[in-house]
């Protein structure tokens, strides 16, 4: 069974969040992605302290695709520096596991 994570990932826009998000379902990059559509962020940038409404989205898949997801994430983000972590996932439902596994075919190289 393939090591499982889920990404978090902050976006400007909405549109922008379903956009990736589709892409990154579409092309079997992830299993599934989570869009919340308003949160508030309170952070210091530049040194000021910033409160911006942003879309937060929770994305499910396989840890050795963090890395291209990323790079498709920075490529098409409006952010200069996006949120982008991952937590592994320890374990859940295994059919669901399964599914994640199932919905995202596995790196060459990689079981």
């Amino acid at each position: 069974m393939a090591d499982y994570i889920e990404i978090h990932w902050a976006s400007g826009s909405i549109d922008e969040a379903r956009k990736i998000s589709r892409y990154l379902v579409q092309e079997r990059f992830v299993a599934c992605a989570q869009i919340i559509p308003w949160i508030e962020s309170i952070y210091m940038w530049n040194n000021q302290l910033e409160t911006t409404q942003e879309t937060k989205i929770i994305l499910k898949t396989r840890r050795e695709r963090f890395e291209e997801i990323k790079k498709i994430i920075m490529d098409n983000s409006s952010y200069q520096v996006p949120e982008i972590i991952f937590t592994s996932i320890g374990g859940g439902n295994t059919e669901y596991l399964n599914w994640i596994e199932d919905s995202t075919p596995a790196l060459e190289g990689h079981q």
